[in-house]
């Protein structure tokens, strides 16, 4: 462990120097330093100010932190390689690719590539990264980029593309099945550690590089619980709509509620720094 713990400050030591990343003198100071520029965010510095971006959360806001200029063309070469690496192993698989083997995948196939050292640190700069520092003030479940997923301890759930874990997921599932109805389906399950980096940094990128804003609607590595057991439901036919406030206008949303299932992770007005997600399924485990 106190190896470990060595070898993540190194690193992170490391990608700062190396990649040229600018740290704000205050933050040099505290016990653990920020890659990211900016002071550590709270709600309650103003809620009133909190409750208005977590409402627009598609939106870019004053005081968000941005990518560093000069880390933008790593960040980018390392998304194009990520969505190469899932284009290679498939998208149900890529749930629970763990990063040791999309690493070795991606070495091995030149149509993706070996991920070079720049792009590595940059990987474990944002895992390791606080996510506090640009507004997500969530548990991290995660702790080690390494977690792995073992096969033998999940099940893929026909006609989703999904994983579920048989100890604690699956038996919910069924449950919810027989109780709501064939309209419910599963629209995300297990999320490995490389599935949420590409999530995220998608997301990231199609923000221009805003990380608070990405990480209003989607935990960054490490944070997700769906490494740890939630999933995601939704209304058949529904699509897109799904991951949006309409759902809770559907049928399905509505049998949940009246049958207390939705325990949610993130609820309305939650002091996360999360958006409102009714369609999350909350996991009662140790974290």
């Amino acid at each position: 462990m106190v190896e470990s713990m060595k070898r993540r400050h190194l690193l992170k030591t490391l990608g700062a120097g190396c990649l040229g990343m600018t740290v704000a003198p205050e933050l040099l100071a505290a016990a653990a330093r920020g890659h990211f520029a900016g002071k550590i965010y709270s709600p309650d510095d103003g809620l009133k100010d909190y409750l208005h971006k977590i409402k627009n959360f598609n939106k870019p806001h004053d005081g968000d932190v941005q990518l560093e200029h000069n880390l933008y063309q790593t960040f980018e070469s390392t998304v194009m390689r990520l969505r190469r690496l899932q284009k290679l192993v498939g998208h149900g698989n890529f749930n629970i690719l763990n990063f040791t083997d999309g690493l070795a995948l991606a070495r091995n196939y030149p149509k993706v590539g070996k991920f070079p050292k720049e792009e590595l640190k940059f990987l474990e700069i944002v895992f390791y990264e606080d996510g506090q520092r640009y507004g997500f003030m969530g548990q991290k479940p995660i702790t080690e980029i390494t977690e792995q997923i073992k096969k033998k301890d999940v099940l893929k759930i026909p006609r989703s593309g999904n994983f579920l874990y048989k100890d604690r997921s699956v038996e919910l599932f069924e449950e919810i099945k027989k109780e709501v109805g064939d309209q419910v389906i599963l629209t995300s399950g297990i999320r490995s550690v490389m599935k949420q980096f590409l999530l995220f940094l998608n997301k990231v990128y199609e923000s221009e590089g805003n990380l608070s804003l990405a990480s209003r609607s989607l935990a960054p590595p490490g944070y997700s619980f769906h490494g740890n057991g939630d999933f995601d439901v939704g209304q058949k036919g529904y699509g897109k709509l799904n991951f949006t406030g309409t759902f809770t206008e559907t049928d399905v949303y509505k049998k949940l509620a009246e049958l207390g299932y939705l325990k949610l992770r993130y609820p309305e007005d939650n002091r996360l720094g999360v958006r409102y997600e009714p369609w999350h399924i909350k996991i009662n485990v140790s974290v």
